[in-house]
């Protein structure tokens, strides 16, 4: 204890006292280091907040050096101000090239600001994602298809970015996929990832369409590296199927005036005012596992359908 208190006692009391202090304020250099330091503690996160930080600290630090190397005339506080301008310079350059490795080609920066920013995803986390679809985007000719009824097996997801798919199956027209919507999820969440499958439906292009695809073992593995990418594909999947279903529900009448629900395919309906009989363009969907493209076994195309009693 002895040593320890002569160990504080000569760190506090061994330098003299400042009896006297300095009329005159240090010059202009000085106090510009002190405000470049205010303001850049001031910074927030990310790569541009970094970027704030770094660069005003810097600037501070080379400033104190310039106020050591011309006032003060002490190598070593210039030496240590020059030193922490340096460290402040090489990150600065470093979180730039970071920057600038994260740009994407414009239908990739539009996907991200529509889709991905507002669910506060970070452009590094987009970035994974955009480098497992090989950061490109597919074209897909006008009456082309994407998957055929029976035959394409189902081996990615994908992601329309513009243009519009036709559904179809057995020839007949279920609904369109539109932008920012899924092309296949109904078709992932029906299985698991040891599983395989094939397309119940055809996709075919009504417009020139572009779409961004995933193999589907290359994102399972991202999805094994980052939990996280799994719980946000997971809940942009889940309610872009919700929307499909949603969607058919409103769209699917089954005559006299009686409106077919899908949450309750057996037991209730609800009645619609009395309108003009139009030709039902959507029939109803079967949720299989997740899938709302399959017809459900027992319900008209069109005709009667009386509530119950």
């Amino acid at each position: 204890m002895g040593e320890n208190a002569s160990f504080w006692e000569s760190l506090i009391y061994a330098h003299p006292t400042c009896t006297t202090w300095k009329q005159e304020a240090e010059g202009s250099i000085y106090h510009l280091a002190s405000i470049f330091f205010v303001v850049g503690f001031m910074g927030g996160s990310g790569f541009f907040g970094l970027l704030y930080v770094f660069s005003l600290l810097g600037l501070g630090f080379l400033c104190s050096s310039v106020w050591a190397w011309l006032d003060v005339c002490a190598a070593d506080i210039f030496s240590w101000n020059f030193v922490l301008f340096t460290i402040c310079f090489v990150q600065f350059v470093y979180v730039t090239y970071q920057v600038r490795s994260v740009a994407f080609d414009r239908e990739f920066q539009e996907l991200y600001s529509a889709l991905f920013q507002p669910l506060g995803i970070s452009l590094t986390v987009y970035r994974k994602i955009v480098l497992c679809c090989d950061a490109e985007v597919i074209t897909l000719e006008k009456e082309h298809c994407y998957a055929m009824q029976g035959k394409t097996p189902i081996d990615k997801l994908s992601l329309l970015v513009s243009g519009r798919i036709r559904v179809t199956v057995d020839g007949e027209f279920l609904h369109y996929i539109f932008p920012l919507q899924f092309l296949d999820s109904p078709e992932w969440d029906s299985l698991r990832p040891t599983e395989e499958g094939i397309f119940q439906v055809t996709l075919t292009a009504e417009t020139d369409c572009r779409y961004v695809a995933w193999r589907r073992k290359k994102l399972y593995l991202l999805f094994a590296k980052h939990r996280f990418i799994s719980r946000l594909f997971s809940i942009l999947i889940g309610s872009d199927i919700a929307e499909k279903l949603y969607a058919l529900n409103d769209r699917v009448h089954v005559g006299q005036g009686f409106r077919y629900d899908i949450r309750l395919p057996n037991f209730y309906h609800v009645a619609l005012p009395e309108t003009p009989p139009v030709q039902p363009s959507h029939h109803p969907h079967h949720l299989q596992r997740g899938s709302p493209r399959h017809k459900p076994a027992g319900v008209p195309n069109c005709g009667s359908f009386l509530a119950p009693s």
